[in-house]
């Protein structure tokens, strides 16, 4: 367990690297299409100082997005009872809890540390869960947080953001910025340049989807230490075959922040989900009962 959050915080160091590997072809594309090698330079730290004001503001950007609005323990007792317990169990401060008014079953944990998390839940899956069962959920989503799979979460979530946004500018400076064959570039360049802010996005979404697949395991298996009750989540991952459904506001960039897929079904959600399918979680849970 300690090897593995060892491991989630190797993986945020090697996410920023990525990403400040990526932002610096699409500057060097840009520095060599406009005959200017200082913009390399300007783009990278662009994407630095937008790489610092994501660290601490995704978990907020990723509530927003959601349409979570906090709770006191007087606005649920029951849900922030559940949370509040199992933070005493972990030995950690009590994370803020929020609530999405939706009747998809979800859940979802963010922020960048243990001190700044988040953990939020939806009507639906409060209303479909008894209190084992959701306790479990819950148990999964502080699992996130003990791991720092949030802090590795939060950082995927900037990198395919912003590599989409940038990419989507260069291209359009690239078709639309007037006529640059003063500059001599060798056509070579310009091709390799393309192919690179081509697959940037493509890149950073295969980063995300490698990092969310296996934390997923790791959550559950942390939620099942936590509360010594594997069948609970196994149970409530069950209910999620039965009555799972696609979340009102969905938006793939925090897809991968949910305890279940938000998105609609579909061949290309399948292909390019950030969570393992429920029955191979299932299955592991109960394989591993007596481990746990």
């Amino acid at each position: 367990m300690y090897k593995a959050i060892a491991a989630n915080k190797r993986n945020t160091l090697l996410i920023m690297a990525v990403f400040i590997g990526l932002i610096a072809g699409i500057g060097w594309l840009v520095s060599a299409y406009f005959g200017n090698t200082t913009m390399t330079y300007w783009v990278v730290a662009g994407a630095g100082i937008y790489a610092f004001i994501q660290y601490f503001l995704a978990g907020k950007l990723a509530v927003a997005m959601t349409g979570a609005h906090e709770i006191q323990k007087r606005d649920n007792p029951r849900l922030y009872r559940i949370v509040e317990n199992l933070s005493i169990t972990l030995g950690m401060p009590t994370p803020k809890v929020y609530v999405i008014d939706d009747p998809a079953p979800n859940a979802f944990a963010t922020g960048r540390d243990p001190k700044h998390a988040i953990v939020a839940a939806t009507t639906g899956l409060m209303e479909i869960m008894d209190d084992n069962e959701l306790e479990a959920v819950m148990a999964h989503e502080m699992g996130h947080v003990q791991n720092y799979d949030i802090r590795v979460s939060m950082i995927a979530f900037g990198l395919v953001s912003a590599i989409a946004l940038i990419s989507d500018i260069v291209m359009r400076m690239l078709f639309f910025g007037g006529d640059r064959r003063e500059n001599n570039v060798h056509p070579a360049i310009l091709v390799i340049g393309l192919i690179v802010v081509v697959l940037a996005p493509i890149i950073a979404t295969i980063v995300q989807l490698a990092v969310g697949r296996q934390r997923e395991y790791l959550a559950d298996a942390s939620g099942a230490m936590t509360t010594r009750d594997s069948e609970s989540l196994a149970k409530a991952l069950e209910k999620l075959q039965a009555y799972g459904q696609p979340m009102r506001r969905q938006n793939s960039s925090t897809a991968h922040l949910f305890f279940n897929n938000p998105l609609r079904s579909g061949f290309l959600s399948k292909l390019f989900s950030t969570h393992p399918p429920l029955e191979d979680r299932i299955k592991r849970l109960r394989n591993n009962a007596e481990t746990f």
